[in-house]
């Protein structure tokens, strides 16, 4: 999918709206590097209490799903993630797979009361989830730019709105986290947006997080992007992670590439046929 231009483009000024809308401090990103169950102050009020899967109420959406191609089953949620979640192509050129490639897809991403990423098994609401890494490799005067995807499948809408809400709630209680050994974030900003504010037409709602990523690796403070969005029972998320030598637009462009990529794929996948 092309960066700039189209439904699920998420041009690089969305993200600037995005941030100003809400200053929120903290956030993560999971062991899995995008498996970080992601949030909206706002979804809360999107919530169908029902759990139905119908998309959401923007007047501007014209996607239509098919309930007869929504996953309902642990096989059919792995088919549609195996549809959907990116690839290095996803990102553009230059990006290829990093190993170990897919995480376990029997494990979940938990965020403990001490602000460390742990894996754990998925919540009930989780029918799938998988995630995948990936690298832009260093060049001379250009340290690896760390890239990850997920996609989830709950069992209903509502699942996915609250995976989405709770991670304020995370976000609040750990400004500072650790992913993993040797590596942190912290500085963050949030903002949220449901479809049809601002320019975000794109999902029902969505999430965008920046801030400062440090690693005994590659140092820091270096650029860290993450957005995610929820629409129907799904949730996607990509990562970006800087290093010595890249530029934020340099993160942000590969970032955004990737989750229009999955947006896209993810409606056309659900859609209903004419």
């Amino acid at each position: 999918m092309p960066l700039r231009g189209g439904r699920f483009a998420l041009p690089l000024a969305l993200t600037l709206v995005t941030v100003l809308l809400a200053g929120c401090s903290g956030t993560a990103d999971g062991p899995d590097e995008a498996g970080k169950r992601g949030a909206s102050a706002s979804t809360s009020t999107s919530t169908d209490r029902g759990g139905s899967t119908g998309a959401g109420p923007s007047p501007e959406k014209t996607f239509e799903p098919d309930p007869a191609r929504l996953p309902r089953t642990r096989a059919e949620a792995r088919d549609f993630i195996d549809r959907v979640i990116a690839g290095p192509d996803s990102f553009g050129p230059g990006v290829v797979k990093r190993s170990p490639y897919e995480s376990d897809p029997a494990t979940w991403p938990v965020l403990g009361d001490n602000c460390v990423w742990q894996q754990r098994k998925p919540a009930p609401s989780v029918l799938a989830t998988l995630t995948r890494s990936f690298e832009v490799p260093a060049e001379a005067g250009k340290g690896p730019v760390r890239l990850a995807a997920v996609v989830t499948v709950h069992r209903t809408r509502q699942d996915a709105t609250w995976e989405m809400a709770e991670s304020i709630e995370e976000s609040m209680r750990c400004p500072t986290q650790q992913l993993r050994e040797g590596e942190q974030i912290g500085s963050m900003v949030a903002g949220a947006l449901l479809s049809g504010e601002a320019t975000q037409n794109s999902s029902e709602d969505s999430l965008t997080e920046l801030g400062e990523y440090r690693s005994s690796e590659l140092g820091g403070p270096h650029r860290y992007f993450w957005q995610q969005a929820q629409t129907l029972q799904f949730t996607v998320a990509v990562t970006g992670k800087g290093a010595k030598g890249r530029t934020e637009r340099e993160i942000d462009e590969l970032v955004v590439q990737a989750q229009g990529t999955m947006l896209a794929r993810l409606e056309s996948t659900v859609e209903k046929q004419s």
